[in-house]
């Protein structure tokens, strides 16, 4: 029984990522062609709209859950982290865009000792190190372009809202943090977008429906995903949705990416991966044919 639901676990996070895949190519498809910030304000107003039936259905006691100082600042955070998505993606391939934002784990290592004051294990010095070096290989001089910086700073943003999240209230609803989330970002985002307003098509605003369909649907299915097994058993499958970006490249966009950039990948995606995973891997390796 145990394996079935790791089976079913697994399926399920593989097509969470198939859909974060998909909002990628549709950030693709846009093409830069929506100013940066208006596509950041349209998009979280709409994500409004998605998540304000689910906040309604809370008790009124909670409405005011999750309207806090450290969400406001987490918001912020989104407002340029999902610019510099925009900008990365637009300029860069999906597989080097991808590969920067999975740096954000590794960003973790630090900042949690210097804001959080934990003490991690050698092990994940030695990891961080690994995947850096990995970075510096996707990066290397002659691939470099200045979007790769734009690409560093979404997965700093996505680090620091990561250990901001740690700082919430345990018992705190998920819908109250994405609801306020959400709605402290739409200041900054209009401000920002006013300043570069133009007319868009309907068709732009249907592909930004699209992206955040397909991103409440990749949270929606990660969810149902870890509520069925233990993340240490299923957690590797977060990765599939780097080599379903990086097929989705050379499918749609003709991204063919090259050797060193796949070992640069791969340097960054090892040394994360779980290591109940790795005897699981081995396990399957040694266990005779039934």
């Amino acid at each position: 029984m145990q394996n079935k639901h790791t089976t079913q676990a697994i399926l399920l996070l593989i097509l969470a990522n198939l859909l974060a895949s998909l909002s990628d190519v549709a950030l693709k498809v846009l093409n830069g062609e929506v100013p940066t910030f208006q596509y950041v304000f349209l998009r979280q107003l709409i994500s409004v709209f998605f998540i304000l039936p689910f906040w309604l259905q809370l008790p009124k006691e909670r409405y005011k859950e999750g309207s806090c100082m450290i969400t406001f600042w987490r918001a912020q955070l989104i407002v340029g982290g999902s610019a510099c998505t925009l900008i990365a993606i637009t300029h860069l391939t999906l597989a080097t865009a991808n590969a920067i934002f999975y740096v954000a784990p590794l960003m973790m290592l630090p900042l949690s000792i210097l804001l959080l004051k934990e003490a991690p294990p050698l092990s994940k010095y030695i990891a961080t190190a690994i995947g850096f070096i990995g970075v510096l290989v996707v990066l290397r001089p002659e691939q470099f372009h200045w979007a790769a910086i734009v690409a560093l700073g979404s997965a700093l943003t996505m680090a620091f809202g990561n250990i901001l999240i740690r700082r919430l209230p345990a018992e705190q609803k998920l819908v109250s943090t994405l609801f306020w989330t959400t709605i402290m970002t739409l200041p900054l985002a209009l401000f920002l977008a006013i300043l570069q307003w133009q007319t868009i098509s309907w068709t732009h605003v249907l592909w930004i429906v699209a992206i955040n369909i397909f991103v409440l649907g990749y949270h929606a299915l990660a969810v149902m995903a870890y509520k069925k097994d233990a993340a240490s058993n299923i957690a590797l499958a977060e990765y599939s949705g780097l080599a379903i970006v990086v097929l989705f490249g050379i499918m749609w966009f003709d991204e063919m990416p090259d050797l060193l950039t796949a070992i640069g990948i791969l340097l960054i995606v090892i040394p994360m991966m779980p290591l109940p995973w790795k005897k699981w891997l081995r396990g399957l390796k040694q266990s005779p044919p039934s």
